[in-house]
C-alpha cells in the first residue's frame, strides 16, 4: 500500500499579529475551510516555528487550520526571546488565540515539544479539546534532557562529537549550561556560531535516514538563533520534576479521544516516553511507526498522522 503524501499546498486566508503582553507578539495564520471543523498546530522546539508544510496534514476541505508561532519563534516578535516564555505562558496565549479567533473548541495535534505542549493545555483546558494527535512524545523530563545531552552518542557518536566538541574541555562538563551562556550573549560572533552547531546536531539526529549536511545557508540564522537558545532556555529553568510529570495528570483528559503515534527509531524523543504515557493513557489508540525516527517529514510518520488527522474528522464536538 503507498504511503499517503501531503495534501497539495494552501495558502493562509486570513493571517495576523496578536500581543500577548508587554514584550511578546504573536504570528498566526488560518487556512482550509473557514466554516470548518478547527484544529491548531503546536509546533516543536520550543522555538521551531511553523512552516508552510505544516498546513498540509490537515484535509482544507474539512478542517480550519489554524496555525502560529510560539513565543520568540519564527515570525512571532521579537525573534529568540526568552523573556516571559514559560510554558504556562504558552498555555495562556492559545487560550488568548482561541478567544481571538472566537473558536469554541478545537482539535489538538502537536509534536515533539508541541507534543508536551498539547498535554499541558489540554490537561488545563480538556473542556476546549474535540480530540488530540500527538507525535513523538516528549515530557520535558530530565532523563529526556539528558539524552539529549549525552545518550544519544550512543547511536550518532560523530554528531555528538561536533555538538560537544564545539566547546572547550572545561564547559563540556555541563553542555547545555555552557551553550546557554553562548547563546544568550549579545554578540553574534559568539551565539550565531553556538546556534549553528545546536541546530545542526538536533536535525541531523531526527530523521530516519538522516540527510547530508548542506552548505551553510546565512538566511537560516534567525531559525537556527530561536530554536537552540529557546530549548537551552527550556531545558535549564523549565525542566518537570517527576513528583509533577504531566503523567500524573492524565486522568484529566482520559476522556478525550488521542492517538499518539511514535517513531520505533525516534531518537530525539525515544520510544520510552511514549510508551509511558501510553501506559498511563490507555485509551488513547497508541500506534508505533516500526520504520519511523522524530521527523514528522519522515514519510512512514507522516503517513501515519495523516491517517490520524482523516481519522479525526469523524469525531464530533
Amino acid at each position: 500500500m503507498a504511503l499517503r503524501k501531503f495534501y497539495p499546498e494552501i495558502e493562509p486566508y486570513s493571517s495576523g499579529h496578536l500581543k500577548v503582553d508587554d514584550i511578546h507578539t504573536l504570528y498566526w495564520e488560518q487556512s482550509g475551510n473557514p466554516d470548518g471543523v478547527p484544529i491548531v498546530f503546536l509546533h516543536g522546539g520550543p522555538g521551531g516555528g511553523i512552516s508552510p508544510s505544516h498546513r498540509r496534514f490537515f484535509d482544507p476541505d474539512h478542517y480550519r487550520i489554524v496555525l502560529f508561532d510560539q513565543r520568540g519563534s519564527g515570525k512571532s516578535e521579537p525573534a529568540g526571546e526568552i523573556k516571559n516564555n514559560t510554558p504556562d505562558l504558552l498555555v495562556e496565549d492559545i487560550e488568548t488565540l482561541r478567544h481571538h479567533l472566537k473558536i469554541d473548541k478545537w482539535h489538538i495535534f502537536g509534536g515533539s515539544w508541541g507534543s508536551t505542549l498539547a498535554l499541558l493545555y489540554a490537561i488545563k483546558h480538556a473542556d476546549r479539546c474535540i480530540s488530540m494527535i500527538l507525535r513523538g512524545i516528549f515530557l520535558m523530563e530530565e532523563k529526556e534532557l539528558d539524552w539529549f545531552a549525552h545518550g544519544i552518542k550512543t547511536i550518532f557518536p560523530e554528531e555528538w562529537e561536533r555538538f560537544a566538541g564545539f566547546l572547550n574541555p572545561n564547559e563540556r562538563k555541563d553542555i547545555v549550561s555552557s551553550y546557554y551562556k553562548r547563546l544568550i550573549d549579545e554578540d553574534p560572533h559568539v551565539h550565531m556560531p553556538a546556534a549553528r552547531v545546536w541546530s545542526q546536531y538536533e536535525s541531523a539526529c531526527a530523521m530516519m535516514f538522516p540527510e547530508a549536511i548542506k552548505p551553510y545557508d546565512p538566511a537560516k540564522d534567525l531559525d537556527h538563533l530561536c530554536i537552540s537558545r529557546i530549548e537551552a532556555h527550556y531545558f535549564l529553568h523549565h525542566k518537570i520534576a517527576p513528583e509533577d510529570s504531566l503523567l500524573n495528570h492524565i486522568d484529566k483528559i482520559k476522556h478525550i479521544p488521542a492517538t499518539i503515534i511514535q517513531g520505533r527509531y525516534d531518537m530525539i524523543c525515544p520510544i520510552e516516553t511514549a510508551h509511558r504515557l501510553h501506559k498511563a493513557w490507555p485509551e488513547a489508540d497508541y500506534i508505533i511507526v516500526p520504520d519511523g525516527g522524530h521527523s514528522a517529514a519522515d514519510p512512514s510518520i507522516r503517513d501515519r498522522l495523516l491517517a490520524a488527522t482523516d481519522n479525526h474528522r469523524s469525531i464530533n464536538t
